[in-house]
């Protein structure tokens, strides 16, 4: 057996992690037919979605920031002013999301992390299913990630 050295370093450096996730890249393409059938495809890319409501004065009262990729939404905030809360307006914000992702991405899926002090309930409500739960991440709070297909 061979023993090597190593120098281990704990520095921010941008270019060895761009060097790292391209290596990660080839190396996942590689091991997976699936991700090996994205490349090259549109479907490749993230494609950021971002849909906003705006009040009467042009203040923003919510939004939702998504993106799309591999045929799947990822919603990544979803947030509604207090004031505008119990309208129905994150129901709306979530479905334009959803719909757009759906007739003009393609996308067959959602998926969403949220805390349970946050609005697991709410996306139960329309239609997502709890596929994962941390407890005590961060500590003293439970993650829950969901999902939905889109058909």
């Amino acid at each position: 057996m061979v023993s090597r050295m190593f120098r281990i370093e704990t520095e921010v450096d941008r270019e060895r992690r761009d060097l790292l996730r391209a290596r990660l890249l080839e190396t996942n393409t590689a091991a997976s037919p699936a991700l090996r059938a994205l490349r090259g495809t549109p479907r490749e890319r993230e494609v950021p979605l971002q849909v906003w409501a705006l009040d009467d004065t042009g203040d923003l009262a919510g939004g939702a920031v998504c993106h799309t990729w591999a045929d799947w939404l990822h919603v990544t905030y979803l947030w509604v002013d207090a004031r505008h809360r119990g309208t129905g307006l994150g129901s709306r914000l979530l479905a334009r999301a959803e719909r757009i992702a759906r007739e003009e991405r393609g996308c067959v899926a959602a998926r969403l992390e949220t805390w349970d002090f946050q609005a697991p309930d709410f996306y139960k409500k329309q239609g997502y299913e709890v596929v994962c739960v941390i407890p005590d991440y961060p500590p003293g709070v439970t993650e829950y990630t969901l999902t939905k297909r889109l058909g």
